[in-house]
């Protein structure tokens, strides 16, 4: 099933970035590039890069984030998803991993990780909404967190200056109140290798932004379909981060203004599946109010994976 429509609360998000800046005028230095090659065709300016820290100790931190900012009783979670492509080990789950560093082994708590590259967050939303939905579950934490730097080869100019690392953190849970919430995903298996990671990340550039293009305006359009919503209704679509033109085409033939939009992106370029929940946690503490407003998240990656929802805050 593709798509469902349901009532979830979102109770608080969080996010955390590391400390460390690599800037475009840094990879001036590394490789045959230049800040002006880079923001032109991208709109990324700087990306975090993590030094001595695995994605589970970014996933915890950004977890913490959203527990402390409302206070919330990590006793009542019931649910750890993480979504991620760059986990700590083959196994066990970074999900895992939280659970502990959260303090919260004496739980029985259900854990486990979504690979659906840089729609992650948006599979893994998904799969946490149902989830809750059939009571079997009170309360949620969802994690997108990934350190890319690892496998980037910083010797090549066409996927080095489009990566950085992070993680953000949304806790849910079900609820009577009228939150409709709606999610959409959906995948076409890549066997020409378009874009894949080994031990590093491969793209045929070119290809990915005609897919990503088509991906980001059609689950778009879904959302606004399925759920009956005209432009005007959305307070703002938070999408995956990965190139401005991307979305600038998007906005234009969608007839939304880029104003609809809230970008990142030239701060942490594409963190992948921590993209969307990392601007979307920036966007609700930098909004005056956010209360009953529908936003739409979408995003699209490797996979090919693509997906939509939306959140009623």
């Amino acid at each position: 099933m593709n798509k469902t429509k349901n009532n979830i609360n979102v109770v608080a998000t969080g996010h955390y970035v590391p400390d460390q800046i690599l800037s475009n005028s840094d990879l001036e230095k590394i490789v045959d590039t230049s800040d002006e090659w880079i923001f032109s065709r991208t709109g990324i300016k700087n990306r975090r890069i993590a030094k001595g820290e695995t994605t589970s100790d970014l996933a915890t931190k950004a977890a913490k984030n959203a527990i402390e900012s409302v206070n919330y009783n990590m006793e009542k979670i019931e649910l750890i998803i993480v979504a991620t492509f760059t986990a700590d080990f083959l196994s066990p789950a970074v999900a895992n991993l939280v659970q502990a560093k959260l303090g919260l082994n004496h739980k029985e708590i259900a854990c486990f990780d979504i690979n659906a590259a840089c729609a992650g967050f948006i599979y893994a939303l998904n799969v946490a909404s149902q989830m809750l939905n059939s009571g079997a579950y009170k309360s949620a934490l969802v994690i997108g967190a990934e350190v890319i730097s690892k496998v980037v080869d910083f010797t090549n100019r066409d996927t080095c200056v489009l990566f950085g690392d992070g993680a953000g953190a949304i806790i849910l849970e079900n609820t009577e109140k009228t939150k409709p919430a709606y999610f959409f995903t959906s995948s076409k298996g890549d066997l020409d290798k378009i874009i894949y990671v080994d031990s590093n990340i491969h793209m045929d550039g070119q290809r990915v932004y005609q897919f990503a293009t088509r991906a980001i305006e059609s689950s778009i359009a879904k959302v606004l379909t399925e759920c009956g919503l005209e432009n005007h209704e959305i307070s703002k679509i938070i999408p995956h981060q990965a190139n401005l033109r991307i979305i600038q085409n998007a906005a234009k033939n969608l007839h939304f203004s880029m104003d609809k939009f809230f970008l990142n992106i030239d701060q942490y370029g594409n963190t992948s599946a921590a993209s969307i929940i990392i601007a979307l946690d920036e966007y609700r503490k930098s909004a005056l109010t956010v209360e009953d407003q529908h936003i739409i998240l979408v995003g699209f990656g490797a996979g090919f994976t693509w997906g939509s929802a939306l959140l009623t805050l």
